[in-house]
């Protein structure tokens, strides 16, 4: 048997696997310990209203002969995409149609699945820290080549640190064909200004390089002129595929249900010259290798459109924007550096331990679970990012916990 020896390259466990392994393990010796979970990225509370409701309609339209809905488009339906397309982007300005919208069943399998599309010879830039999966698929793509300390040889890494508000700019991304950009930011919760981001666009028109934008925290941005979308910038449609979600921004996170841009102005070239339309490459890919995210799913995410679906989904983000401004200031208060909390749901803290061991002593001595910095790259050593998705009478509870333990 002959094995894709690339994820010998990959590290043997992934993040928060190993978080719920540690944590599993913490509450076997201790299985009266009341544990408080700010580590994972999850949300708490309940869908919408208009949500649950658009989706009782749906399954009772799968009850019947008549309104059945079988293998659905592969790029999504156009009830959907339509409403994409004119709610998130025509009505602020910029010009997209519902063909370049393609639903799918979540950012992170996007995200996983766009560099598929990209030479096996691509050269990929992430941002250090960074959200995992942009570095391992390309890993286990065969782009990465060894580990040597934290770091895999064949990816080129932006360094993200407070000097440059962890918002890296293209000067070190020199040679690159794609670089993956995440704002607001997972794991450290910054946002690019618009002058930063048309920074990359400007860049990626020059150098024919592709821009990977991940905007699913979008909607937890509050602060007038931090932009939600890289086709804010002048030239985007030309440069950048973006992918977003549900998830966060209406608590899809177990119902499943997020989207991709792809522009049909942009365009790559194959080796023999011949010009190749990357919105075609995706939806080819898509009909090949997916199936499409259920109906159900769909209708759901369709009401999160609806006045009162909109509505209900910014409360719920306004919610744990709220959470997270009560802990930034609880340890900013206390003297920590904190990135993040403002226009996102995470918080990106300097301990000046190794967020490992704070990780444990937090377990241990508070029962609160956060992330530790290097399992998003090594230029996350002596940070931990804290989720603001929990409930808010659990949140006050590790605050004070971690005052007491901080």
């Amino acid at each position: 048997m002959k094995l894709n020896t690339n994820y010998a390259n990959i590290g043997k466990n992934y993040l928060f696997a190993e978080i719920a392994r540690r944590v599993e393990a913490y509450k076997a010796k201790n299985p009266g310990a009341k544990i408080v979970r700010l580590g994972i990225g999850d949300v708490s509370g309940p869908l919408a209203p208009a949500v649950i409701e658009a989706m009782h309609k749906a399954v009772d339209d799968e009850a019947t002969k008549e309104r059945f809905h079988g293998y659905g488009p592969e790029q999504g339906y156009a009830f959907l995409r339509e409403k994409i397309a004119a709610s998130d982007y025509v009505s602020r300005g910029i010009d997209m149609s519902a063909d370049e919208i393609f639903v799918s069943d979540g950012a992170k399998s996007d995200c996983a699945n766009f560099q598929e599309l990209l030479s096996p010879e691509a050269k990929i830039a992430v941002a250090d820290p960074v959200y995992p999966v942009y570095v391992d698929s390309n890993v286990m793509a065969g782009r990465g080549g060894a580990e040597t300390g934290g770091r895999h040889d064949g990816i080129v890494y932006l360094e993200c640190n407070r000097a440059n508000g962890f918002t890296p700019g293209p000067d070190q991304a020199k040679g690159c064909d794609a670089v993956y950009l995440c704002f607001p930011n997972n794991p450290t919760g910054a946002v690019a200004t618009r002058e930063r981001l048309q920074e990359w666009v400007d860049w990626a028109n020059a150098t024919g390089a592709l821009l990977l934008f991940d905007a699913a925290y979008e909607s937890f941005v509050r602060t007038p002129g931090v932009p939600k979308s890289i086709y804010e910038c002048e030239g985007a449609r030309g440069c950048a595929v973006e992918f977003r979600s549900f998830s966060k921004t209406a608590g899809f996170t177990g119902t499943r249900c997020g989207f991709t841009v792809v522009p049909e102005g942009i365009a790559a070239r194959a080796p023999d010259g011949t010009e190749l339309s990357l919105r075609k490459m995706w939806s080819r890919r898509q009909t090949t290798m997916f199936n499409g995210a259920s109906y159900i799913s769909q209708r759901g995410a369709e009401a999160v459109y609806s006045p009162e679906g909109a509505a209900q989904c910014k409360a719920a983000t306004d919610f744990y924007l709220e959470n997270a401004r009560l802990i930034k200031e609880a340890l900013v208060s206390r003297g920590l550096p904190v990135c993040g909390g403002d226009d996102s749901p995470y918080l990106w803290v300097e301990t000046g331990a190794s967020g490992w061991d704070m990780f444990d002593r937090l377990l241990e001595e508070a029962q609160v679970v956060v992330t530790p910095g290097e399992g998003f790259g090594r230029a996350g050593a002596g940070f931990i990012r804290i989720s603001s998705f929990n409930s808010r009478e659990n949140t006050l509870e590790a605050i004070d916990r971690l005052g007491r333990t901080l």
